[in-house]
């Protein structure tokens, strides 16, 4: 059983520093973890630039669903130039029709404007009515990975899909399973063929009372923590030694 990278997602030059420090062999870089990631700044993404392990940023340039228009894939197309300039290894993104379906044109437009860089198709994936039908397009499409949890909340709770994922794409592309992975949470997917896993590996943090007062800080706050990274990290070799 070969070695499962651990790829932790960030919002912060802090997480960072604790991710990285904590073990992890690749970042995905955002802002606003607390909506799910959106496009980190150019500022972050310089900071992250010289990390010591690939970073991939990611493309979301708002909240809320993935049904983009036009001037939100303008903004996409232009951020990717961003990550590109920053010297990051790649970037993540993901597109929907308003059925759920992925957007195959804005993907491929983000495809194109990607080009040379690695690319991870986000959990947008986990929101489509046929599975099989969006693992071929991922793979037309040339993505490298796909991030899901299986169309479930949690990846513990989606090994079905994910098992018919990994069936489906055999080996053509990563099926990173994500959301909910922790080393606790990791015995739920030891029946699938792993090499890649995403994680936060956040804890909670109090935010300060003025800050939350005025409403800069929702008060559920969560940051990335080395020691849940060290733990998952030390998880997943005890995984490969078995």
């Amino acid at each position: 059983m070969g070695k499962v990278l651990l790829e932790v997602c960030v919002d912060s030059a802090a997480g960072l520093a604790e991710a990285v420090s904590g073990g992890a062999d690749r970042i995905e870089l955002c802002l606003a973890l607390g909506v799910g990631g959106l496009t980190p700044s150019v500022g972050l993404m310089r900071a992250a630039a010289d990390c010591g392990v690939p970073v991939m940023a990611m493309i979301r340039p708002r909240a809320g669903d993935f049904v983009f228009g036009a001037g939100d894939v303008a903004v996409m197309l232009g951020d990717i130039t961003a990550v590109r300039e920053a010297e990051l290894a790649g970037v993540v993104i993901g597109a929907s029709l308003a059925d759920g379906r992925l957007d195959g044109a804005v993907l491929a437009e983000l495809m194109a404007e990607a080009a040379g860089l690695d690319v991870t198709l986000h959990r947008a994936i986990d929101l489509v009515p046929d599975w099989d039908e969006a693992l071929d397009l991922a793979m037309a499409l040339g993505v490298r990975r796909v991030l899901t949890s299986g169309r479930a909340l949690r990846a513990a709770e989606g090994v079905g899909d994910l098992a018919r994922a990994f069936a489906r794409v055999a080996g053509r592309l990563v099926v990173m399973p994500g959301a909910g992975v922790t080393a606790q949470t990791l015995p739920a997917l030891r029946g699938l063929p792993l090499c890649e896993v995403h994680a936060s590996c956040s804890v909670s943090v109090e935010a300060g009372g003025a800050a939350r007062a005025f409403g800069f800080a929702s008060g559920g706050e969560r940051r990335v923590d080395r020691a849940a990274v060290a733990a998952l990290k030390a998880a997943l070799a005890d995984r490969q030694a078995g």
